[in-house]
């Protein structure tokens, strides 16, 4: 029998339980909006410095889809999960070093930031290794082209970042399945302007790989204007936990 909730942990399930409430009906008027339906799109609650539970109390409101963007703290966050008997899928939505990919390959359902061969390599090994079943990742792509962000470059002949020689040699893993597309707006990019180019690229992708419908864009501050242009994933952290220094 687990021991009774404290004043601040009840205090603090309301907390996320309101914020969940402002955000999934956030989520079903841009759908609305945009004509689909509001399972069409899925919301991961991004918990990066956030405690194990925090991402305890999101599961026991119904969350399901649980992000984080370091191995360093997602790796005992996601065994500290496992061990309390939550049912959730992690999303690695982070830059990924190569010599992180085999413990990543151990807990995430979902790697949305590959981003060159040379790291789908890693995780395919690692993944063939470490898995009995292929590890689904999306291409991180970039939006601008800029070479110095993260993001594979579409249009470019670079063997190890062009956009299709990421998702081509993705494909060609038995490891792993190629499931879409995702990406951060640039900074100084109107949203809309952003997610438009995206969308572009994403039908680009489909075009040669069927099978690769997701598309993870859209966090707290541009989730309506990333499902407008077809977003299937956002990826929301501070509109549901908060601002990490108020919380201190």
């Amino acid at each position: 029998m687990s021991a009774p909730a404290s004043a601040a942990q009840r205090d603090r399930r309301a907390q996320l339980q309101d914020a969940l409430a402002r955000t999934r009906d956030r989520i079903a008027h841009a759908a609305e909006a945009s004509g689909r339906p509001r399972d069409a799109v899925t919301l991961i609650a991004v918990t990066k410095t956030y405690p194990a539970s925090d991402a305890l109390l999101l599961a026991g409101l119904g969350v399901r889809e649980l992000g984080e963007n370091r191995d360093q703290e997602a790796a005992p966050k996601a065994a500290e999960v496992a061990a309390a008997g939550a049912d959730v899928r992690w999303h690695f939505v982070g830059q990924l070093q190569r010599n992180k990919a085999r413990s990543v390959v151990e807990y995430a359902d979902l790697v949305h930031s590959v981003d060159s061969v040379r790291l789908a390599g890693a995780l395919a090994g690692a993944a063939a290794r470490h898995r009995d079943r292929p590890l689904e990742v999306l291409v991180q792509v970039s939006i601008d082209g800029d070479a110095e962000r993260g993001g594979a470059l579409a249009g470019s002949a670079d063997d190890d970042r062009g956009l299709e020689r990421v998702a081509d040699e993705i494909a060609g893993r038995d490891a792993l399945r190629l499931a879409g597309l995702m990406a951060v707006a640039p900074l100084g990019w109107e949203p809309e302007r952003a997610f438009a180019r995206l969308a572009e690229l994403a039908a680009g992708l489909r075009a040669d790989h069927p099978g690769a419908g997701l598309l993870s864009a859209g966090m707290s501050g541009d989730l309506e204007a990333a499902i407008a242009y077809g977003a299937t994933h956002v990826r929301v952290g501070s509109a549901l936990l908060g601002m990490r220094s108020t919380l201190r």
